[in-house]
């Protein structure tokens, strides 16, 4: 079937999403395609930042962290975001970075291992994991042993298909992100735990490319330890604090390594002693930043007015819709798809190698598309279903097409890399 402009309005017309589109700001004359590095802004986020700096900060002052329920804020939001994850409440904080999580979790999955199982020395993850999941795996190890620990080994698989071969007794703890961010391959994560299980190792899931864009249950797959962030599908804004998740089993046996006053059982009694907090608590460290956490929530209410079996099925008919249209209308130019073809294991990007990649998102960029940009040669397209159209895709497609026959990336200003590419 030869696919039209018009087909993809007729998509648009049948789709029960679209009202939510209504709630995002998205200037006008562009189509964004970069919700998996950066989500679009709530309509309700300047407001509520609005309303905590002139009301709970500029007139409630100090007293807003009870006035306000500032204090319990990394537990409300993590209980709304568990219902997107199969996570139950009191099982998520938001907090802190990805980074910063992942070294917690980490740290505490390395140390219940060693308690049980002093041989376990290895960490299996992907060479094409999100660099920052192996710096820190890198740091932390290096880390242990400057501090006397038997050496730990970083062991890094090649593909998803390697992984099998690469479990072992020695194996201490598998750490995997569910959506490749280069590829927007996604595991099977009841398969891959059950698999790890069985190894007596255990599971480190980073949900950064997952959650809000397809369904994840946490619970249900028995893993032990997430986290991700709220920047990209949850559009909780720049920068804005990640979360974590601990399988309830693994909760109080937790050991945390940022021992900070926020994880503390009486964090005002200000004793000088420290006494973990029973439950999630235990997994914050500092204090927290407000402005940004209340803005989280704005992203997080819009997913309850929808499910994530239904963005899940837009998002496959999105991105369906984008390789059928690339196929059909760029097939003569050097793009390599590298994000898989079956549904079953795709996120909610499509990701194309090409010579000349970096150049062509720059003239895309150009012309109102916003897709982004990453080493090597990959052009990386992410719907985000809450507020890209069908006929999105199909005008992107139509610059795309246009921008590759007329060779028009190969000017100077396309080819300057700015700090953030």
């Amino acid at each position: 079937m030869h696919i039209t402009q018009a087909h993809c309005q007729a998509l648009d017309q049948q789709d029960t999403l679209a009202p939510l589109r209504d709630q995002f700001s998205l200037p006008e004359g562009v189509i964004y395609l970069d919700g998996n590095s950066l989500g679009a802004q709530p309509k309700a986020a300047p407001a509520r930042a609005q309303q905590v700096i002139t009301e709970e900060w500029g007139v409630g002052l100090i007293r807003s962290w009870n006035t306000a329920g500032w204090f319990d804020l990394p537990q409300r939001l993590g209980n709304k975001l568990a219902k997107l994850i199969g996570a139950n409440d009191g099982e998520v904080v938001v907090t802190d970075t990805t980074s910063i999580n992942l070294f917690k979790v980490l740290a505490a999955a390395l140390r219940q291992q060693e308690a049980k199982a002093p041989t376990k020395r290895v960490i299996v993850s992907e060479r094409r994991n999100f660099p920052t999941d192996l710096y820190i795996a890198q740091g932390l190890i290096e880390q242990l042993h400057a501090h006397g620990a038997p050496a730990y080994q970083l062991r890094l698989i090649d593909s998803p298909e390697e992984l099998h071969g690469a479990l072992g007794d020695d194996v201490a703890v598998v750490m995997l992100t569910h959506v490749n961010y280069q590829t927007g391959y996604m595991y099977n994560m009841a398969d891959t735990t059950r698999a790890v299980h069985q190894h007596g190792a255990l599971t480190v899931w980073d949900l950064a490319h997952s959650a809000g864009a397809v369904p994840v249950a946490l619970n249900d797959a028995n893993a032990d330890y997430a986290v991700g962030c709220t920047y990209k599908y949850l559009n909780g804004g720049p920068g804005s604090p990640a979360f974590l998740w601990v399988n309830a089993k693994h909760q109080d046996a937790f050991w945390q390594p940022l021992s900070g006053w926020w994880g503390h059982a009486r964090p005002f009694a200000m004793e000088p002693g420290y006494q973990p907090h029973q439950g999630i608590s235990r997994y914050l460290c500092g204090t927290q930043p407000i402005t940004s956490l209340a803005m989280v929530e704005c992203g997080l209410d819009t997913f309850g007015q929808t499910s994530m079996t239904a963005l899940r099925e837009k998002s496959l008919g999105l991105t369906t819709l984008f390789m059928e249209l690339v196929q059909q209308e760029c097939s003569d130019h050097p793009l390599t798809l590298i994000t898989p073809t079956d549904p079953a294991i795709r996120g909610s990007q499509v990701s194309y190698e090409h010579p000349q990649g970096f150049a062509v998102v720059q003239a895309l960029i150009d012309r109102g598309v916003i897709p982004d940009y990453r080493e090597p040669r990959i052009m990386r397209f992410g719907f985000t279903p809450l507020y890209t159209s069908f006929e999105d895709v199909w005008h992107a497609v139509a610059i795309l097409k246009d921008i590759l026959d007329s060779k028009s990336w190969d000017q100077p200003q396309f080819h300057r890399r700015g700090a953030v590419t």
